[in-house]
């Protein structure tokens, strides 16, 4: 956090120099747009055909294969979730949250897309249905679904407060993936990763630049979809926020269950998808 005061006096072009306007960092207009009409089109033929409760203050897992849908589901009261991706090929592709920001920003919404980690960097999952995308940005600067957040874990926890929780999203996903994929502890807690922040509304405060967060617009019903651009395993935490109207990794705030549903859009749609390839970069980083 910034001083209140500075240590050091301004120079004489201190406003000129406040004044440069800025420059997007990686223009998305190169990237290919994904065709939402025609994504949505499929959708509509799809039929459910596996689905997962995620309890509160808990998390699951569930196998989504390339060229289905998945929902996350709000169900029973404002909940908020942390969602993780792996490639059900090879756990240490994951969704990178931090390229995936500086790509399409810091929420997402339809359209946008959740990019894999390096070496991949390629789309996992794309985002089709967005029920809370009328929300916007508030007058606080908070919108929804964030890529800015990490996950609450026991780590910063103890730091902070000096006692242990064990019920965060950090942990809870470590679990889950673990009782997923038959995998020690250790072992699964090395694959979690930064997430995409489901129905959490957050921001930067105006003055400090600080993360805030505050209470959901979440209500029953309201989902986020995506199509699955590769076989993935996803990974959803029920987080102990609950809407993250007063704090997160908590066992006094009111949290409810979320639904993960899965949509086949049938075999023939499933064999006309193409998976993204890898990145084409030859990895010889200058040294060849």
């Amino acid at each position: 956090m910034k001083p209140e005061t500075p240590s050091f006096q301004p120079p004489e072009d201190a406003q000129e120099r406040r004044r440069v306007a800025p420059v997007i960092c990686y223009p998305p207009d190169a990237l290919p747009a994904p065709d939402i009409a025609a994504l949505s089109k499929l959708r509509d033929g799809a039929e459910r055909c596996a689905s997962v409760t995620v309890p509160p203050r808990d998390a699951a897992c569930i196998d989504v294969k390339a060229g289905q849908f998945f929902r996350i589901l709000s169900v029973d009261g404002p909940q908020v979730g942390d969602l993780n991706l792996w490639s059900k090929d090879d756990l240490t592709e994951r969704f990178y949250s931090g390229k995936t920001r500086a790509l399409h920003g810091t929420h997402l919404s339809t359209g946008d897309r959740m990019w894999s980690s390096f070496p991949h960097m390629r789309p996992m999952g794309t985002i089709t249905a967005d029920t809370l995308d009328w929300y916007g940005f508030d007058a606080f600067g908070g919108s929804v679904h964030d890529v800015i957040g990490t996950r609450c874990d026991p780590y910063t926890g103890r730091l902070l407060s000096g006692t242990d929780y064990h019920h965060c999203c950090h942990s809870n996903l470590t679990r889950a993936l673990a009782g997923h994929c038959d995998l020690p502890l250790d072992a699964a807690e090395a694959h979690v990763h930064d997430v995409l922040n489901v129905f959490m509304c957050t921001g930067f405060t105006r003055d400090t630049g600080q993360y805030f967060m505050k209470a959901s617009p979440v209500r029953p019903g309201d989902y986020l979809e995506f199509y699955a651009e590769i076989d993935l395993i996803v990974g959803l935490s029920a987080c102990p926020g609950g809407d993250c109207s007063a704090e997160h990794s908590s066992d006094s705030a009111a949290c409810y269950p979320l639904l993960i549903e899965v949509f086949n859009p049938g075999k023939a749609a499933r064999a006309a998808h193409r998976k993204p390839a890898p990145s084409g970069y030859d990895r010889s980083h200058g040294a060849g």
